[in-house]
């Protein structure tokens, strides 16, 4: 493998918005088996494209690579290749080790004032976004400038979007059943988080009809009513309130999330607790 394979992997790995941990060597002397700029990449499914010299030293740098690939912090590895790994080369080698993270994917469902907005956003907080909506006269270039845009609605792009844990996805259709057709679909396949727009009450009404019908699906990832308690009311302050929950959930940092997941009253009303009438008036339309 040359310097340009391990490169190339690198970028495809970045541009899939997944991660990996790179190893290069930044400094040697004396009889080693790599010099300065030798590279080795360690991909998320245990493969390495490239290599730093083999033997024991790359042995050590494995492990190193995949500690890195677990805490996301970099570090440099200093050897003696005779004292330290009992090489018969005669050198030292040091190599730095960093985390290889692409940009986080965020699929917005819905082209409508708040998926335009957000979107705009979240390109700027670093995600790439793709844009699901049927609907070609909104789902377009010039609207959704430097975003991927699938034209389906959400119950039919599971296919197209193929999720990933690492995905982040939001749903701001422009119809509840759309809304409640996504939730189903995506809340049962892989991702990070699932927020979803709308009032308490319409997310309770989701959730009850889902119940239902088939079940819930595992909802601890799931952001509904999304966004954070800031008092939001157009689509651009809208997009702010959910931007700011991405970032407060990237960075783990306790904020005023919007979300009833652990409302007591949602309990209830998944529960069957609640009166024929009033469970009545929440699975309306």
């Amino acid at each position: 493998m040359t310097t340009r394979d391990v490169t190339e992997a690198t970028l495809r790995l970045l541009d899939e918005g997944g991660r990996g941990a790179l190893a290069t060597v930044i400094r040697s002397s004396g009889s080693t088996p790599q010099e300065p700029g030798a590279r080795m990449l360690l991909l998320p499914d245990g493969s390495t494209v490239g290599t730093i010299g083999g033997g024991a030293i790359e042995h050590h740098v494995m492990d190193e690579l995949r500690e890195c690939l677990v805490d996301g912090r970099p570090r440099v590895v200093q050897k003696d290749l005779v004292r330290d790994l009992a090489m018969c080369c005669g050198g030292r080698m040091e190599v730095f080790v960093e985390p290889i993270e692409g940009r986080p994917r965020l699929v917005v469902f819905g082209a409508g004032h708040v998926g335009k907005a957000t979107a705009q956003l979240a390109r700027t907080l670093g995600f790439r976004v793709v844009v699901v909506d049927d609907r070609d006269e909104l789902n377009t270039a010039a609207r959704f400038e430097g975003c991927e845009r699938v034209l389906l609605e959400p119950g039919e792009a599971a296919e197209a979007i193929r999720p990933t844990e690492r995905d982040w996805l939001l749903v701001v259709t422009h119809d509840h059943h759309l809304d409640e057709e996504a939730v189903d679909v995506f809340a049962r396949l892989p991702h990070a988080y699932l927020g979803v727009i709308g009032s308490r009450r319409k997310i309770y009404r989701i959730l009850g009809r889902i119940q239902t019908r088939r079940g819930l699906p595992d909802l601890s990832r799931l952001y509904a009513p999304v966004g954070l308690d800031i008092g939001a009311v157009s689509p651009e302050e809208i997009a702010v309130s959910i931007g700011a929950e991405l970032i407060a959930l990237r960075h783990g940092t306790a904020s005023r999330h919007m979300r009833a997941i652990d409302d007591p009253a949602l309990g209830r009303v998944l529960g069957g607790e609640l009166t024929p009438d009033a469970a009545a008036r929440l699975a309306e339309d």
